[in-house]
């Protein structure tokens, strides 16, 4: 089993603090041996997407920053749970994490979706010392979902401090339990597949729009050669 997880901010706070803790759970957990990768934001990748359209166009590989972001790529892709995490920043995710998910617009599933997301678990968790986690894990949950990820959970949690040392024993003990019950709940269902609910109805959407308009390339090309016209679907 292998995790990969992405911190939108630098700072070992207590975003990171839970992210960790929950990974180190699943690890645990897990009878086979379970290999986490680790990356930070900007210190791993701190190109903003410059909407060059290159991606769409022909493909991820001819993004001008794909040198950089192969690393991050090929660790989503060969991960079996996905953890992605940010402190809330004005209500939102870090611009750090919204300008790495910009880069992957192609893998949503209304352009050139990557089968290998349908075997996939995803967390997304956000901390604040107040509120704005709901919207800073939708930031997140959005890429997810689209890619098209089997299950997307979400962890948003008031720690009522700026520093992990600093978080009330009341609510360390609750998220001591929630990552305890998320871990389980990971193990349980790592080897499930499928697309998530709203991935399978843009598919089906996108398909039926492939079928009454003239072909838009390279997207209506990609979905031709692996058969999505037709009888395959990219969860199968």
């Amino acid at each position: 089993m292998k995790l990969t997880m992405i911190h939108g901010q630098a700072h070992r706070g207590s975003t990171c603090m839970v992210a960790r803790e929950l990974a180190e759970k699943i690890q645990k957990g897990m009878q086979e041996q379970a290999a986490i990768t680790e990356f930070f934001l900007p210190e791993d990748f701190d190109k903003p997407c410059c909407g060059c359209y290159t991606c769409f166009q022909t493909s991820l590989e001819h993004c001008p920053h794909f040198q950089k972001l192969k690393p991050l790529a090929d660790a989503l892709l060969e991960a079996d749970v996905i953890i992605l995490d940010s402190p809330v920043y004005v209500y939102h995710a870090t611009g750090q994490m919204m300008s790495l998910l910009d880069h992957f617009g192609t893998w949503w599933v209304v352009h050139r979706p990557r089968p290998e997301m349908s075997r996939k678990q995803a967390v997304v968790i956000s901390t604040a010392a107040g509120g704005g986690m709901k919207s800073t894990n939708q930031d997140m949950a959005d890429s997810l979902e689209m890619w098209g990820v089997h299950k997307v959970y979400r962890m948003g949690l008031g720690v009522q401090s700026t520093k992990p040392q600093e978080i009330p024993e009341g609510i360390l003990r609750r998220i001591h339990k929630k990552t305890d019950r998320l871990s389980a709940r990971i193990c349980r269902q790592h080897g499930a597949q499928g697309y998530n609910t709203r991935a399978k109805k843009w598919f089906y959407l996108m398909r039926l729009a492939h079928n009454h308009f003239p072909p838009a390339e390279p997207d209506w090309g990609y979905w031709e050669r692996n058969g999505w016209h037709k009888n395959k679907r990219p969860w199968q």
